[in-house]
């Protein structure tokens, strides 16, 4: 091959090619026309002396030439774009750039909300799109750049992606002012006797990891309500006589008056991390707005 011939567009044209594996998808991502790129691969296919990617019913696979390109190449190329990156200088408030953040409702109200505050007066020109958490599309997303920044628990997220622990929570126990769970007196015997309501995103189930925890004790409470927003648990609550648990951060930036208890039997907290691909790792607008989820959530742990 004539290295000559090579350019640095081809290259990044190549690794978009074989990450997405469709021509359309990759022009989207190198924001090119699809003539440009198909032009472009067959250059690269000129240059490289093999067909590099094959068409299928769904979409075109690598040759065994391709497959062999594809790690060295993701290394050089990100290897190069760290050494420009480091070299420029951010200031937030001149920045224009968009962020696409995935994460779950609940994440949304106590660290996404936070944050768009603070990017209001410190960088107004960063734009912020919140997606609802896919956890099993993540890879993939994180891959494309569909998705920037992902808060997730460290235990889901998905393996060659960057993580880092953002804060930690636990669950208390919410009910309304004068429910009778309070005037009895809150024991493990009357929480299994009330009405609860559970959060199961999108999937409509009766049962969560309470339930199990609860079943391995031979005991079982009575689920009246399966919610598929946290959001929508701390008004249902307020209105009737189902009791729930929720994250405690949730619950301190709720404007509904509950009355809160510490859970009546052992259970674990949990903690939520920022999830990010290594492409955005340098970034120095990436970087940044990872420095200020961190500051903000040591702040709300402090206060």
């Amino acid at each position: 091959m004539d290295t000559k011939r090579l350019d640095l567009n081809l290259l990044h044209t190549l690794e978009a090619l074989l990450e997405e594996r469709n021509v359309t998808r990759a022009a989207t991502r190198l924001h090119l026309s699809q003539p440009a790129v198909s032009a472009q691969l067959a250059r690269l296919r000129e240059l490289f002396g093999d067909p590099l990617l094959l068409p299928t019913q769904r979409g075109m696979r690598p040759t065994a030439k391709a497959e062999q390109l594809l790690a060295p190449l993701q290394a050089s190329l990100q290897q190069l774009r760290e050494n420009l990156l480091a070299h420029q200088a951010f200031d937030p408030a001149a920045a224009s750039m968009t962020l696409q953040l995935a994460c779950t409702d609940y994440v949304q109200a106590v660290a996404a909300i936070p944050l768009i505050q603070r990017l209001r007066l410190r960088a107004p020109g960063i734009r912020v799109a919140l997606r609802h958490l896919e956890a099993s599309r993540l890879q993939r997303q994180a891959e494309s750049g569909e998705v920037d920044l992902a808060l997730i628990s460290p235990d889901c997220a998905p393996p060659g992606l960057h993580a880092k622990p953002l804060f930690e929570d636990r669950y208390v126990l919410i009910g309304r002012p004068g429910h009778p769970a309070w005037r009895q007196g809150l024991s493990l015997e009357s929480y299994l006797q009330h009405q609860h309501v559970v959060v199961s995103l999108g999937s409509g189930d009766f049962s969560t990891a309470v339930d199990a925890a609860l079943a391995e004790q031979a005991l079982a409470r009575r689920v009246a309500l399966s919610a598929a927003s946290f959001l929508l648990v701390p008004e249902i609550v307020f209105q009737t006589d189902y009791l729930a648990l929720l994250p405690a951060r949730l619950v301190a930036v709720s404007r509904v008056p509950l009355q809160t208890a510490a859970c009546p039997f052992p259970l674990s907290g949990f903690g939520v991390a920022m999830v990010w691909h290594p492409r955005n790792h340098s970034h120095p607008g990436q970087r940044w707005i990872r420095q200020q989820f961190a500051e903000l959530m040591a702040e709300s742990a402090a206060a």
